[in-house]
């Protein structure tokens, strides 16, 4: 059951900063803030929690720079302001952290990136390396070649998708609000902060506010969005005040803050069935008897040398279905490798493959995290 106290133990946080935090309400970035969150956040991770940030601030940021006052409608010139700001933003974070002797490390991602799986995979792959060098990425949304048409919106749709790609635990959301309220609370004085509420609960919708600042795209609304989207995958969603200095320590031990959005499934068992049912079948991969004992029975990876045959034409990333000897469907995974390459390496062992492709990405062919049992 998830709730306050298993939140307080969560291990791999991805951490969303906001443009109105970030820069002070549009004057530009507030660095004394900055170096606030970046204190904070270096202790947990020297309390063993992996930190992943999503940072908004890169367009207001440039807008400030520019002098503009107005978040600009025309594509090109949200684009040049996010060049131009995400020079400050990246500066202003890779100080902070080296205090502490930190590395921190840039990602731009587009929707497109998450949305084809060999993007997905690859972006999963570097994230999770960069994670196990001990480093903090730094993820936004890069606005300086997205289009209407792959654009995010808002940052806090991003956010929930790197928590997916992740798996992270938690995702925090820190905003300029103490928390979501029953009604807004800008509108009406009565509104009371919702403490803990379930994320798919329809009841939601009313309660949240469409409206955002003059400076990011997102309100309550695509707030509580994010939440559902990162209870796909079952992370849990706080939204919580950025501007309350004990918010981190709160969190830690498990004391009420902000509002609390509580998945409905379990996070590996939820991740795994979205997974099952939001790709469509590219290829079949049929399995030896060892094969299928291992991942039947001891729930490990596909490796190559357990494939005996292979059909269909597909990419790295693609959703494929393992087959039992009989013909039975055993399991559905994303694979590491494309249709060409995956007939090229199967009933080889993993440490040939390098030598048989010229590379080797990595060594399962369907890691067990991605690989759902039927």
């Amino acid at each position: 059951m998830i709730n306050r106290e298993s939140v307080a133990q969560s291990k791999r946080w991805v951490v969303k900063i906001g443009s109105a935090l970030l820069t002070d309400d549009g004057r530009g970035l507030n660095r004394d803030a900055i170096a606030f969150w970046v204190e904070q956040l270096a202790r947990l991770k020297q309390q063993g929690i992996e930190i992943i940030m999503v940072s908004s601030g890169a367009v207001a940021e440039g807008m400030s720079r520019l002098g503009w006052k107005k978040r600009p409608s025309a594509l090109h010139e949200l684009q040049a302001a996010a060049a131009i700001g995400q020079m400050g933003l990246v500066q202003a974070y890779e100080s902070a952290f080296q205090q502490y002797g930190m590395m921190t490390a840039q990602i731009l991602l587009t929707h497109d990136d998450l949305s084809h799986r060999e993007r997905y995979l690859n972006a999963r792959s570097t994230l999770k390396t960069l994670i196990g060098l001990g480093t903090i990425p730094i993820i936004n949304e890069n606005d300086t070649v997205v289009t209407d048409e792959i654009r995010f919106g808002d940052n806090d749709t991003l956010a929930a998708l790197v928590a997916n790609l992740v798996e992270a635990e938690l995702l925090l959301i820190l905003t300029d609000q103490e928390g979501m309220f029953d009604a807004d609370p800008r509108q009406h004085q009565d509104a009371k902060l919702l403490d803990e509420v379930q994320a798919n609960s329809p009841q939601l919708d009313a309660m949240a506010s469409s409206s955002g600042g003059g400076l990011g795209r997102g309100g309550m609304m695509t707030k509580l969005q994010a939440a559902r989207l990162a209870a796909r995958s079952g992370s849990a969603t706080l939204i919580a005040p950025g501007r309350d200095p004990q918010v981190f320590a709160a969190i830690c031990s498990g004391t009420k803050v902000g509002t609390l959005f509580i998945p409905d499934k379990e996070l590996l068992l939820a991740r795994k069935q979205w997974l099952a049912g939001h790709l469509r079948l590219q290829g079949k991969l049929h399995l030896d008897a060892g094969a299928t004992r291992r991942i039947e029975q001891a729930g490990g990876s596909l490796l190559a040398v357990g494939v005996t045959r292979v059909e269909g034409s597909f990419h790295r990333g693609a959703m494929v279905s393992c087959l039992s000897p009989e013909g039975r469907e055993v399991a559905r995974g994303l694979v590491n490798y494309s249709g060409e390459e995956t007939a090229k390496i199967i009933g080889r062992p993993s440490h040939q493959i390098e030598s048989i492709l010229g590379y080797i990405d990595e060594p399962e062919l369907i890691h067990r995290d991605n690989l759902v049992l039927l």
